[in-house]
């Protein structure tokens, strides 16, 4: 169900001493926290479908499927974006589902968490989403830490916040904490999930123009679908769900993987699959029972990974969860699967995800903006250009269009030229 428990919410003060002052005896002290709003589990699932278009404000992953662009709205659901021209996308509909992080798609299905649940929709009109099938308990729990505790027989569906200010004790040093009701709670919004999206068509050595059955998932995916097969990956499993029949997935196999479990690439019966140590790489040729084959591993951090034929890349960085040291970009051999030996390794500022077509190869590298290479000699990657002044999260590259998942909104660069990379359109966030 979606009641159990949500959300990679973690509770602690957003707002510390913002006011105080002392007037003999009386002192006083202003902070803010954030009240869920909830809704019952049925009114929830009534609404998972295709409503009315609303801006962007916190965008997360992304994926494309035909002339749609389908992007996350953290924990609130999936914008609908028809992108038949590209200098022009148009913001058509968004499909309501509280506590979404991630997404997948097949022909006319997409795959969606829904806080513990994995949801399943009929696109075939995307103006006319439609819920086909609830899987429940598909995915761990999502956790509040500290004192708030959820009312679990409802849903959380959004976040109100409020200010307030108190009387303290004028020798206390400051306020640190205030008794929280079961409705009342201070937040920290952080975007790791426990469950993603991805897909295997996006780093075809060739720009081919055709069209994938599957759709086209990011680097920072953690669902993936390939073949008959749905697969993801959790903080230490990788799930595996039969989608033979793709409106009725149904759950097969679950894989301990390890710890830290963060990205998840598919790539010619392979499974590509980023951890805060290492990556890890599976067979897919029994698509229901994948078989590890190999594993490199790096110092604690980051992963998002990607490969072609010959290599993977994977970027590494600070400032997260995963306690890393290290900001940068490595390239490993993969001739041999069962051994995968690092080529070099390339400084970056904060790479996130990142993408190749052909020889071009796009990293989002933070707040330094979107980093292109020529990586024909990948022991010697030629810088092409830097976009800088946009904060990168994520990048899908094909068909000589990057689109790019940015802080304030997403943008489609044009690289026919690779020299001479143009905007061609962005759709900026809510202002708050």
């Amino acid at each position: 169900m979606l009641k159990k428990t949500f959300n990679p919410v973690l509770i602690f003060m957003v707002a510390a001493l913002l006011m105080q002052g002392c007037i003999k005896d009386h002192c006083t002290q202003t902070y803010s926290y954030f009240v869920p709003v909830y809704k019952t589990t049925e009114e929830v699932r009534a609404n998972i479908k295709s409503n009315a278009p609303r801006e962007m404000e916190r965008t997360g992953k992304l994926y494309i499927r035909g002339n749609y662009i389908f992007l996350n709205e953290i924990d609130k659901g999936i914008h609908i974006i028809d992108n038949a021209i590209p200098t022009a996308p148009k913001n058509v509909a968004f499909i309501d589902i509280p506590g979404n992080m991630d997404m997948a798609v097949k022909g006319n299905t997409l795959y969606a968490d829904a806080y513990t649940d994995l949801v399943t929709l009929d696109i075939t009109d995307p103006l006319n989403a439609k819920t086909t099938k609830i899987v429940e308990n598909a995915f761990p729990f999502r956790q509040y830490y500290g004192t708030f505790y959820p009312d679990n027989s409802k849903v959380i569906v959004d976040w109100v916040k409020r200010d307030t200010t108190v009387n303290i004790d004028c020798g206390n040093g400051g306020f640190f904490g205030i008794d929280l009701n079961k409705s009342e709670a201070f937040m920290y919004n952080d975007v790791r999930s426990l469950a993603g999206y991805s897909d295997q068509s996006m780093f075809n050595s060739s720009s081919s123009k055709s069209v994938s059955p599957f759709g086209t998932g990011g680097s920072m995916a953690r669902f993936a679908v390939a073949g008959y097969y749905l697969y993801s990956v959790t903080l230490n499993d990788l799930n595996v769900f039969e989608i033979s029949r793709p409106q009725q997935p149904s759950f097969t196999n679950k894989i301990n993987i390890g710890e830290n479990i963060e990205t998840i690439f598919p790539f010619q019966q392979k499974l590509f699959i980023g951890s805060a140590t290492g990556m890890y790489i599976y067979s897919i040729s029994n698509g229901g029972n994948p078989v590890k084959e190999s594993r490199f591993l790096h110092v604690q951090s980051c992963d998002p990974v990607i490969a072609d034929e010959k290599h993977a890349y994977v970027t590494l960085r600070t400032g997260t969860t995963c306690n890393s040291v290290s900001n940068r970009l490595e390239i490993l051999d993969i001739a041999d699967i069962n051994s995968p030996s690092l080529v070099k390794t390339y400084e970056m500022t904060n790479p996130h995800g990142l993408s190749k077509d052909g020889d071009i190869l796009f990293i989002c590298d933070g707040a330094n903006g979107l980093k292109v290479y020529n990586a024909a000699d990948v022991r010697n990657l030629k810088p092409i250009t830097a976009i800088e002044g946009i904060e990168t999260y994520d990048v899908i590259a094909m068909n000589n269009i990057a689109l790019v998942v940015t802080s304030d909104g997403l943008y489609q660069y044009l690289y026919a030229d690779p020299g001479n990379i143009q905007l061609l359109s962005k759709i900026k966030v809510k202002q708050q």
